[in-house]
């Protein structure tokens, strides 16, 4: 059940192999066999299944998308990228050597053990959803063969992150039928660590939060990097110390350099030393999540990927060409070891600077493959990240970047919208600032002004000073799953 030390030391030839083998035997045994969907995408591009035998022959097939999911004449689409298996389609599929094993089980303990054994592999028992931030949530299914491997990358992370069964963890992500919130408790589950899953602002309160973590005292904090950091600065506020925290895990969002620094300074006022501040990554289609390893200097390692259970690549995101190691581009996520809902060639619409690379990690020397830190959500804002303001084609990114930059700025939202609400007027772009007592506001502006100018090539129209209180409610820290950093008020955009 735990390979993953043995996993973790192999040579980059024998963790391609292993994935070769293992794709091939996924996508024979179980994707063919039993998904609609696939069935359909093989026989429509006259692929024979048995033809795909390395990670090299994945690019025969045709990418995945958020698109394939949703049919307006099927609502239940989604349905078809579920493993369907039913006895017609095993004998017919499966090898003789494996039909002997089922009738085997069968003869010694009965048909009905023999269902109950398919029905615990393949059988759907728990769902989670995307964010739905560009669409209409999509949903996605796990059997118990699926949960038993959410226990294992989330014990995998724990022992990336260093930390022990005898450690306390407090959990701050949002209480949601979302991938962040479950991993870390089936994590917790499985490594046998103490986790108090609080379900965030909107389930027990920022002050109860704070309640929570001053009785507890864990030397681990898991969440959103935006309200862990508003807990935390609100506990500061009311003088409150944290000595006991080590580490901060955050996920569910970018987390540059420049925000980990900022983390770690306000912990260090607060009574804590050598904090490791560091991030993960994951997304609801690969229903797992992959972490850094923990260090106090803001420099990341790259996610630590586990290549028994996936393969990555990383494309040119317009031409769909496979990018070599190390290079920029989308990345691309293949199931090699799931059940439930399976995906071939998903392209996730991340951009990942650095892509992926296979030397021993500097940190650690694990040698499993590392995808670089430096992504960006193509899905941040109206599923566009690149969009065009007052002419100019802007990258949102960019925005976080350089706001996250200036010390002074404690939290900070972009608004778009048209002159006077008028829709054939011209766009205005407004930053709203909260920044510290002591700031000259209008020095900032004019640097913030002046800084979003060279990064993006626009320049705000107002910069508007707010209280936090104000910044908390439009951000909706404590309410929403995701903070609402970019808000794009223009009309048919």
């Amino acid at each position: 059940m735990h390979p993953w030390q043995n996993i973790a030391k192999l040579s980059q030839t024998d963790l391609q192999a292993l994935q070769n083998r293992k794709l091939q035997h996924f996508i024979t045994r179980h994707v063919y066999p039993f998904s609609p969907h696939y069935q359909q995408v093989f026989k429509q591009h006259k692929i024979d299944p048995r033809s795909i035998k390395t990670v090299a022959d994945l690019q025969r097939l045709p990418f995945t998308s958020k698109k394939d999911f949703i049919d307006p004449n099927n609502p239940r689409k989604a349905i078809d990228f579920l493993l369907q298996p039913d006895q017609e389609k095993i004998k017919k599929h499966w090898p003789l050597s494996q039909l002997l094993k089922l009738k085997a089980l069968s003869l010694l303990k009965g048909s009905a053990a023999l269902q109950e054994n398919l029905g615990r592999e393949y059988r759907p028992i728990f769902i989670t959803f995307t964010t739905g931030t560009t669409d209409k949530p999509l949903s996605y299914l796990y059997s118990k063969y699926d949960i038993d491997n959410l226990h294992l990358s989330g014990s995998r992370m724990l022992d990336l992150f260093d930390i022990k069964n005898t450690e306390y963890i407090v959990n701050l992500f949002p209480f949601a039928p979302h991938l962040a919130f479950w991993q870390v408790v089936y994590g917790g589950l499985a490594s046998c660590a103490l986790v108090l899953s609080t379900g965030g602002g909107k389930s027990t309160g920022t002050q109860g939060n704070i309640s929570a973590i001053m009785k507890m005292k864990p030397s681990v904090i898991l969440g959103v990097p935006s309200y862990v950091y508003h807990v935390l600065r609100q506990a500061k506020e009311q003088g409150k110390r944290l000595e006991s925290v080590k580490k901060i895990v955050l996920g569910a969002a970018r987390v540059s350099p420049d925000f980990k620094l900022k983390l770690q300074e306000l912990l260090f006022s607060m009574g804590a030393n050598n904090v490791a501040v560091f991030g993960t990554y994951g997304f609801t289609e690969a229903r797992c999540a992959w972490a850094e390893c923990p260090s106090q200097s803001p420099l990341t390692s790259g996610y630590h990927l586990y290549p028994d259970k996936e393969i990555f690549e990383i494309i040119d995101p317009k031409t769909g060409e496979v990018k070599g190691e190390g290079e920029d581009g989308e990345i691309v996520y293949t199931s090699i070891d799931s059940r439930g809902s399976s995906v071939l060639r998903f392209r996730t619409g991340d951009f990942v600077k650095g892509g992926i690379r296979w030397e021993p990690c500097p940190h650690c020397q694990r040698t499993v493959p590392r995808l670089s830190s430096d992504i960006t959500r193509i899905s941040d804002v109206k599923d566009v990240h690149i969009t065009k303001v007052k002419g100019s084609l802007v990258n949102f990114s960019n925005f976080s970047v350089c706001l996250s930059e200036f010390k002074e700025i404690e939290e900070w939202q972009v608004e778009l919208c048209k002159k006077d609400n008028d829709p054939f007027e011209v766009d205005q772009l407004i930053v709203y600032l909260t920044c510290k007592e002591s700031v000259n506001q209008s020095q900032l502006t004019d640097a913030v002004k002046q800084k979003l100018l060279n990064m993006t090539e626009v320049s705000p129209n107002q910069v508007v000073f707010i209280p936090i209180a104000d910044m908390v409610k439009r951000l909706e820290l404590e309410t929403a799953n995701k903070e609402k950093r970019i808000i794009d008020r223009r009309p048919n955009v």
